[in-house]
């Protein structure tokens, strides 16, 4: 019998569906904004205690969405668009 061939394997469940669709930064699965409440939640376990790599990453795709956003809808307000990548990652905690 052939060995199966990658291109063949149909993703499992766990692939991560809540991904946001460019350039309008809806998610793919549920057409919210994004990041939609699933992928935050995907996000926060995925990077776990690593909570600088997780700012970094959103940061990152901030400024592309940023970008993206402010071209195809002009009056894209920045503070607004940081509060829904950043604004609602949980506050560090405190110093020991």
């Amino acid at each position: 019998m052939p060995a199966t061939r990658a291109a063949n394997v149909v993703p499992t469940a766990r692939c991560r569906d809540h991904v946001a669709s460019r350039p309008t930064w809806r998610c793919r699965a549920c057409g919210t904004a994004w990041p939609c409440g699933r992928a935050k939640r995907d996000l926060l376990a995925e990077y776990g205690t690593r909570r600088t790599d997780l700012l970094v990453y959103l940061a990152t795709l901030w400024e592309e969405a940023l970008g993206q956003l402010t071209e195809r809808h002009p009056g894209t307000d920045p503070a607004e668009s940081h509060e829904r990548f950043l604004g609602w990652l949980p506050p560090r905690p405190p110093c020991r």
